[in-house]
């Protein structure tokens, strides 16, 4: 293999990991949305540090009410999470769903 299929295999990966990344914000999101939670404020309180995340606001576009939106398990959202090692959000995310079940 040489260096400039190198470089192709390896934006392939890359590109391949943004949609990956994508759809687990699109899962976030959309789990929040269903759950009459804001997407942003649960991520704000994971990452205090981290003000505006271009790509959560980019992927909330597609984002339909929870009226139109499948059901996402609690379990779902979680594992997907944590595949990524976002375990700073899985955290905030536990809380929520440990909130609405001791209501």
């Amino acid at each position: 293999m040489d260096d400039e299929q190198k470089l192709a295999l390896e934006e392939q990966i890359k590109q391949s990991y943004r949609q990956d990344e994508d759809m687990m914000i699109l899962v976030f999101a959309q789990w929040c949305i269903n759950n009459d939670l804001d997407p942003v404020q649960l991520y704000s309180e994971a990452y205090p540090h981290q003000l505006h995340n271009e790509q959560l606001l980019k992927v909330m576009e597609l984002t339909v009410s929870k009226e139109e939106a499948g059901d996402i398990p609690d379990d779902t959202v979680l594992g997907v999470l944590s595949m990524f090692g976002n375990d700073d959000l899985a955290f905030v995310v536990t809380e929520a769903i440990q909130s609405k079940t001791s209501l």
